[in-house]
């Protein structure tokens, strides 16, 4: 049995989520040494940290996902604080999707350990990350009761007060990110944070914060390249007006005080009504494949353009709505298993819906235009990234976290791996570079003259078109990889196409 796994339950008599090794080591004096967040400037931790991190962020993202795609942002209000609360089912991603997209900068609130990680905790602490203990850690022995409550306490009230600030949160009222098609049960930290800083926001005459509902789409949220669509909901405005004054004065005075439990849970419900449309919100992933191909079948049949991934889930949230008759259904999930299970989906179906895709001469094009650079810059690519590629990927699959985060250590490894390495590799260029100078045929060194600083300002721009290059080469291999991806999936449509041609063209005659 694994060391997080020992049967306990919560008060619900529901079985406490599966711990991993870094959430089982709790250390509380670290914990409480974190650094709180200031709310009189436009960052709550460093900015220049924040910035870096954003920064690097935005890089790693956008060439982690194949599609990114946002909508609904306008649904943000700029004048106030508002709590962003979403499913959780894809790790550190989730909340980094959120960050990326939202128009503020965000106080953060995260597990307990990824304060006090190597590295990660460097970070946490630099954006001035709040640490909670859940109640998994808690009745597992983590801490005493009294010492968790203090820590959540006193993390609770500064989330609370930086979204009365104005600035953004957010918080996944699952309280563990999981591997189900549906929301699992709701806690109420979210919601007693909020409702503390609509309190707080009324006791300092600030604008009161809204709750907003986030849908996070990952069309394969294990994988390298897959699809991501992250849809901001319209907000939901707080029971400000009944929070009581006792509440409203102590938050106001700077002391924790837990808002009344009926508030709570109804703001609770009202979330859980919005949010959970904004998921696949199905018994299983095989009803969201079987949607899926009845709604590709239907494009197809319709002779339009094939659906984006932010039009596929709406078309599947339709199919929930508006449900394919029983026959229907039943030859629909007999190919969307078999493509599931074969590495494939509703895409990788044909114009007439009788078999698979064949040979696209475009499309081949397309990836040959990528594959080059991936080819031309290999060397450089395995110079500068081809230990955090493995690293990521053995950890990644081998993680006790679960496969929810196994995207997150490609990430990890792939922004903080370059940002450690990377300039290390380029110094060791240009070292070389400096010292061989002379047997190159080109005066790299004296680009600008022979004198001693214009030598220093030509080593300068050579050791920064070493990042670049590096940087390049990073962004040919997530292109080359779509070229390599859409290889291999030819190869297994030609593999399974017989196995489901009989099926698809059923499915398409009755669909007509």
């Amino acid at each position: 049995m694994k060391k997080g796994f020992d049967g306990a339950r919560d008060h619900h008599g529901e079985l406490l989520p599966e711990l991993s090794a870094s959430a089982t080591r709790m250390k509380y004096d670290k914990l409480m040494d974190a650094p709180l967040p200031k709310f009189d400037k436009n960052y709550p931790g460093s900015p220049f940290f924040t910035e870096l991190g954003y920064f690097m962020l935005r890089r790693t993202m956008y060439s982690q996902f194949r599609t990114f795609e946002t909508t609904g942002v306008e649904n943000v209000p700029t004048d106030r604080g508002s709590m962003c609360s979403a499913w959780h089912t894809n790790g550190l991603m989730d909340p980094i999707s959120i960050f990326l997209t939202h128009p503020k900068k965000f106080v953060v609130g995260g597990r307990h350990d990824l304060v006090t990680r190597p590295i990660l905790g460097f970070w946490a602490r630099k954006f001035a990350v709040q640490p909670v203990v859940r109640k998994a850690e808690l009745l597992r022995g983590g801490c005493s009761e009294e010492e968790a409550n203090y820590l959540n306490g006193r993390s609770l009230l500064n989330l609370a007060t930086g979204i009365s600030h104005g600035f953004g949160c957010a918080l996944f009222p699952e309280g563990t990110s999981h591997s189900e098609s549906h929301l699992i049960r709701l806690k109420t930290g979210p919601f007693r944070t909020v409702l503390a800083a609509a309190a707080h926001a009324k006791a300092t005459g600030s604008e009161i914060p809204t709750l907003i509902p986030i849908g996070l789409h990952f069309r394969t949220r294990h994988l390298f390249r897959t699809d991501c669509w992250v849809e901001y909901g319209e907000p939901i405005d707080l029971p400000h007006e009944e929070l009581p004054s006792e509440l409203v004065e102590a938050i106001g005075a700077g002391d924790w005080s837990e808002p009344p439990a009926e508030i709570v849970t109804g703001l609770r419900d009202r979330l859980k009504e919005k949010l959970e449309p904004m998921t696949p919100n199905r018994k299983t992933f095989s009803e969201v494949n079987r949607d899926s191909v009845i709604a590709h079948v239907q494009r197809r049949i319709q002779n339009k353009p094939e659906l984006t991934w932010r039009e596929e889930v709406l078309e599947v949230r339709r199919l929930k709505n508006e449900p394919a008759s029983a026959e229907i259904q039943e030859v629909a999930t007999k190919i969307g298993d078999k493509l599931n299970q074969s590495g494939l989906d509703g895409r990788d179906i044909n114009t007439s819906c009788d078999g698979l895709r064949g040979f696209s001469p475009v499309g081949a094009a397309v990836d040959l235009l990528k594959l080059i650079p991936f080819i031309v810059f290999l060397p450089t690519l395995i110079l500068g990234m081809g230990w955090q590629i493995a690293l990521g990927r053995i950890l990644g699959d081998r993680t006790d976290e679960g496969l929810d985060a196994r995207t997150s250590y490609h990430m990890l490894f792939g922004m903080f791996g370059s940002m450690l390495w990377w300039p290390v590799m380029a110094t060791i260029l240009t070292a070389l570079t400096v010292m061989y100078n002379s047997e190159i045929n080109y005066d790299l060194l004296g680009l600008f003259g022979n004198e001693i600083w214009q030598e220093g300002i030509a080593t300068v721009l050579i050791w920064i078109s070493m990042i670049l290059v590096l940087w390049i080469s990073a962004v040919s291999f997530a292109n080359g990889w779509d070229a390599v991806s859409d290889f291999s999936k030819w190869t297994r449509r030609i593999k399974y196409n017989s196995s489901v041609s009989d099926d698809i063209a059923k499915l398409r005659d009755l669909l007509k």
